[in-house]
């Protein structure tokens, strides 16, 4: 079972990975990160990718969110952060396709903190689609069109692709973050035990992949 700081703790420190002052950390691959053995294709061209495997039903994933909202909102433009939803188990495969749904009526950005907030502050259940079209009808989302993209072929082939990707990345648990198809950064890691750490960290990391880029 991975280590994990609580929700306080890590809003608590949220100014070690944001502040302007913050020192670099010094990693050291294994301690601070691990390397994939066969590093993943990334896309667009040109940009350096941070994914970030979450699920929903995490609290942990919670606990991040904010903070990688915060940071997200500073990141040069040659940066994109790419969010994949992991099910571990078969029934939270729905989780996965309410993420892409969201994504294909533009709402996966703007809803993404709510979502996490439903289940964790206001403990609703976001298990179904039925449930789910519900909940973003009071987020002005239509439920007929929710369902209509929530049930669609390419909603199907995104989650399938989530999947495949968990696997290609060797996801055992979340939040995890990757760096460019390459590196992998969590709080479970020696360096980085918090997740604060870990997005300061994933900025020492984008600073070193930055010179290989082919412009």
């Amino acid at each position: 079972m991975m280590r994990w700081i609580s929700r306080f703790a890590a809003m608590a420190l949220l100014s070690v990975a944001l502040g302007a002052h913050a020192a670099p950390l010094q990693l050291v691959e294994g301690q601070g990160y691990q390397r994939l053995a066969v590093p993943q294709p990334v896309s667009p061209q040109g940009k350096i990718v941070v994914t970030e495997f979450f699920w929903y039903n995490c609290p942990h994933c919670a606990a991040m969110e904010p903070l990688l909202e915060a940071w997200e909102k500073k990141l040069p433009a040659d940066v994109v952060v790419e969010r994949v939803p992991v099910a571990f188990a078969p029934q939270f495969v729905d989780q996965q396709k309410f993420y892409y749904a969201l994504k294909a009526l533009g709402k996966a950005q703007q809803l993404q903190g709510a979502v996490f907030n439903a289940i964790h502050q206001q403990h609703i259940t976001l298990m179904t689609g039925k449930q789910m079209a519900n909940w973003v009808s009071s987020h002005g989302v239509s439920k007929q069109a929710f369902l209509a993209a929530f049930n669609s072929f390419g909603v199907q082939m995104d989650a399938k692709r989530a999947t495949q990707m968990v696997t290609d990345y060797q996801i055992s648990g979340v939040p995890t973050l990757a760096v460019q198809g390459t590196y992998l950064l969590s709080a479970s890691m020696p360096q980085t035990p918090s997740n604060p750490q870990v997005l300061q960290a994933v900025s020492s990391l984008i600073d070193q992949v930055r010179p290989t880029l082919k412009h």
